[in-house]
């Protein structure tokens, strides 16, 4: 499966990263449990992870931070 759009953002009530996963309608969100003053390019190598494990392709998804 491959994503079509992947945003990572801080969600402050659960102190805690999600990552939105979007394939067509279907949306998806995982939480990391990263520290919040993480460097951006962790940040990513984690939505990547998070893609690998939920089973996308995440080979030229493009991945947004959202601070």
């Amino acid at each position: 499966m491959r994503a079509d759009r992947v945003e990572v953002s801080w969600d402050n009530d659960k102190k805690k990263w999600v990552v939105r996963i979007q394939a067509g309608e279907e949306v998806i969100r995982r939480y990391c449990n990263s520290p919040k003053d993480i460097d951006e390019q962790k940040i990513r190598a984690d939505a990547q992870k998070t893609l690998t494990d939920e089973g996308y392709d995440g080979a030229g998804a493009q991945i947004v931070v959202k601070r």
